[in-house]
């Protein structure tokens, strides 16, 4: 006999972990799997050196699952998110424009997190809800949809009944493609470093996106770290260039990256091991199938910049809660499921070609396209009305 939830959780990364318990702390009897146990601790050699950025607007809705509390000791600040253009004959800061929370809000635009710390603090948050179930060492294999529920296969030979199955199971989702459910991808030839370091001028709670080519270097505030200033650093460079810089000895490594932060921070000492990602843009043709809501990477995937990823992912969240209260009896059902794509598909296909516009950009090459661009970036600052409408368009606010 096939165990039975409300929920069943397709995936345990930080996305589906927030997503379990966030429908947990709403009352609903969740289920999560995921293939393997989260890792939560930084010196583990699998442990997720990216951060991420929880924005404004998600506050809200990880404050209601008792989630934020948790998260709120161990946060940074961002209150400026500075732009620089470095893209002259040589690495230094020539436009350099600061985006400031205060135009906008006392609030900061966003607060920081390791990705490890994330999924530890989320962890201890589930084991806090009896109705939440966290099932690591499974995975879904396959979807059975019936009138009022869905059966999951596990891959131990097990079901799992469901009203209502979440795919947050990553861009190669088995939860999508047991809908059949197609996907648009493009690929950069680019692949990302996420790392560590510490410095000698405080960050000030300024997040610093560094533009000349190959994709931006991006320096994101962290709690100090032994006793000094410290940011998690994306570096986004062509795939052969970013392969090189993982193959570095520290030495050869520290005096490339501060070529590249054109020391904006002072000197960038390495704090932690480096880890290597692909980037791609990928969307999917919907969002629902029978029974099957498709959230996070299941859905859409971008390139780190603007700390989209993880908040589209929140808002694909709080759609589904929203829904999910306003009619409990047909959690799962058709018109819920048709509204849920109605209502977050347009934001994320506007995110994901925007995204990819600015990944593009920064990219460039050429001189006479990298001074084009600093004439944008300028020109956009400039006007004080856009300047506040591309603020609130990268919060997801109107």
């Amino acid at each position: 006999m096939a165990d039975s939830c409300d929920i069943l959780v397709s995936g345990g990364g930080v996305a589906g972990l927030m997503a379990a318990a966030t429908f947990g702390a709403a009352g609903f009897h969740v289920i999560c799997v995921d293939p393997t146990a989260p890792v939560t601790d930084r010196e583990d050699a699998a442990a997720d050196l990216r951060t991420t950025a929880i924005l404004q607007p998600a506050r809200s809705l990880l404050e209601e699952a008792g989630i934020w509390e948790r998260l709120a000791p161990h946060a940074a600040a961002l209150r400026i998110m500075r732009i620089i253009d470095a893209g002259g004959a040589e690495p230094v800061a020539r436009v350099t424009k600061d985006f400031n929370s205060a135009d906008l809000s006392d609030q900061p635009f966003g607060w920081n997190l390791p990705n490890w710390l994330l999924r530890r603090e989320l962890l201890a948050r589930l084991r806090d809800l009896p109705n939440v179930e966290f099932r690591p060492g499974l995975a879904t294999t396959g979807l059975l949809a019936r009138t009022d529920h869905a059966f999951v296969s596990l891959n131990d030979g097990s079901r799992v009944k469901a009203r209502l199955v979440v795919a947050c199971d990553g861009r190669n989702s088995a939860m999508r493609a047991a809908a059949g459910i197609n996907v648009t991808t493009r690929r950069y030839g680019q692949k990302a470093l996420a790392f560590a370091v510490t410095h000698t001028v405080p960050h000030d709670n300024i997040s610093t996106e560094i533009h000349r080519s190959g994709g931006p270097f991006t320096l994101v505030p962290l709690p100090d770290h032994a006793g000094q200033p410290s940011s998690a650093v994306v570096w986004m460079e062509r795939g052969a260039r970013a392969q090189d810089l993982q193959a570095m000895d520290v030495p050869a490594f520290e005096a490339a990256m501060n070529r590249r932060s054109c020391g904006v921070l002072g000197p960038l000492q390495l704090a932690s091991r480096r880890s290597l990602w692909p980037i791609i843009s990928q969307s999917a043709q919907q969002l629902n199938g029978p029974r099957l809501a498709l959230m996070a990477e299941a859905t859409h995937v971008v390139p780190p910049i603007g700390a989209q990823g993880l908040n589209m992912s929140l808002g694909d969240l709080r759609c589904l809660l929203d829904l999910a209260h306003a009619t409990p009896d047909r959690l799962g059902d058709a018109d819920m499921l048709k509204a849920y794509h109605r209502a977050r598909h347009g934001d994320i296909q506007m995110r994901v070609k925007g995204i990819d516009l600015l990944n593009r950009t920064s990219m460039l090459a050429p001189r006479p396209l990298r001074d084009l661009r600093a004439l944008g970036l300028n020109a956009l600052y400039s006007m004080a009305p856009v300047r506040r409408n591309l603020m609130q368009m990268g919060l997801g606010v109107k």
